[in-house]
């Protein structure tokens, strides 16, 4: 086993209020050690165990790697048009996930894999140790099982949604895609997946047809997540809530009861906020200050996908929460870190406490407020996974 020092901390993040100041359980003058992919110790720098190797952060921030719980990365196609109209006054709406439905199932493995592939760096260089990745743009068993094959290579997060939106073939019929999505699809695709998930919302699946999708996801052994109030009020919250999901996700359009539930539902089910799809479609960002006032748990993922968000970037979700959804900036950091890390349901990442993985991200800045505080700017300085440099 190797073990690595990483002194001379500007501000360590641990997200271990045991361990430091606040909910980001700030350090000062701090070390940590990583042995075997594993954060083994933390405390004073001046009292740091010996090690193999070292890292200097010369008074740099160190903080958790990004945890993104929400992304649609397995993907063909591209919707810039669809943007410039939305850019121009053209409201958004779900239909759009059809475009790339149909780029999809023309699409080959190999060109599937590449743009994944692509995506996951783009993200691992910024910082991003853990994803999640979803189907949800085949719509048939086949397609749908590939994507997930494709996904698990790189995650093993891997999400079956097949119940995304309803494709044209089935539109005269979405009880009959219903089935599909509960019966043969799902057993396409649950060797391939840990979670299941549904778009509970106008355009897509009504409450009863989530229910049910959600139900049969649960007798296959995988856990439930639901797409929730993102276009208009709706059941997606409630639904969540009942159905004991780890996380509802979007959030956009909420009432006083779904924050009431949310807030009953803490520790069990993560309000993940999606900033940059209400950056990218003009919508309105959902009230993440009531959110966490309420006492719900909250996360922020980047919902990277060709349509309503084509961003990779967490930090500029931590970015875009403090200033237009009222988190302050540790807040913003620890929900795109360890709420992240809650809505996988992991107590592995997420975090710097000791028995960790040494997932982490020096920052050339003092603090891990500059990510909101310099927006846009790469800070990211260096990244680690499991105690190994990987950008």
């Amino acid at each position: 086993m190797t073990a690595l020092l990483v002194d001379r901390i500007g501000v360590l993040a641990t997200n271990d209020p045991a361990l430091g100041d606040g909910s980001l359980g700030r350090r000062t003058g701090a070390a940590l050690v990583a042995e075997d992919g594993r954060i083994a110790w933390v405390g004073d720098a001046g009292a740091a165990p010996a090690a193999d190797e070292r890292v200097d952060a010369a008074g740099r921030a160190v903080l958790p790697g990004f945890v993104d719980s929400h992304s649609h990365i397995v993907f063909a196609g591209d919707r810039g048009a669809e943007f410039t109209a939305r850019m121009s006054g053209r409201p958004y709406r779900a239909g759009g996930i059809r475009t790339t439905v149909a780029a999809v199932r023309a699409a080959g493995d190999d060109e599937l894999r590449a743009t994944a592939r692509r995506l996951a760096a783009e993200m691992l260089a910024q910082g991003t140790t853990t994803v999640e990745i979803k189907s949800g743009y085949g719509l048939t068993a086949a397609d749908e099982a590939r994507s997930l094959r494709i996904a698990a290579e790189i995650t093993e997060e891997t999400t079956y949604l097949g119940a995304h939106v309803v494709p044209p073939e089935y539109a005269e019929r979405p009880g009959d895609y219903v089935d599909l999505v509960t019966g043969p699809m799902l057993a396409a695709c649950a060797p391939h997946a840990r979670w299941i998930d549904v778009f509970c919302e106008r355009g897509a699946f009504d409450a009863d047809q989530a229910r049910a999708v959600l139900a049969a996801g649960a007798a296959a052994g995988l856990a439930p997540r639901v797409h929730g109030n993102q276009l208009g009020p709706g059941p997606g919250v409630r639904l969540a809530v009942e159905a004991g999901a780890a996380s509802v996700d979007h959030c956009t359009h909420l009432t006083a009861a779904d924050v009431d539930a949310l807030a009953g539902a803490a520790g069990r089910t993560v309000a993940t906020l999606l900033p940059g799809v209400d950056f990218a479609t003009r919508q309105p960002y959902p009230d993440g200050r009531a959110l966490l006032d309420a006492g719900a748990d909250v996360a922020l993922a980047t919902d990277c996908n060709p349509g309503s968000c084509y961003s990779s970037s967490m930090a500029l979700c931590v970015a875009l929460a403090v200033r237009e959804m009222r988190l302050t900036p540790d807040e913003a950091v620890h929900a795109a870190t360890a709420g992240g890390a809650r809505a996988l349901r992991r107590t592995d990442i997420g975090h710097l406490g000791t028995g960790a993985r040494a997932d982490f991200v020096l920052l050339a800045a003092p603090d891990p407020l500059h990510l909101a505080y310099r927006p846009g700017v790469p800070l990211v300085a260096g990244v680690w996974r499991a105690g190994r440099r990987v950008a």
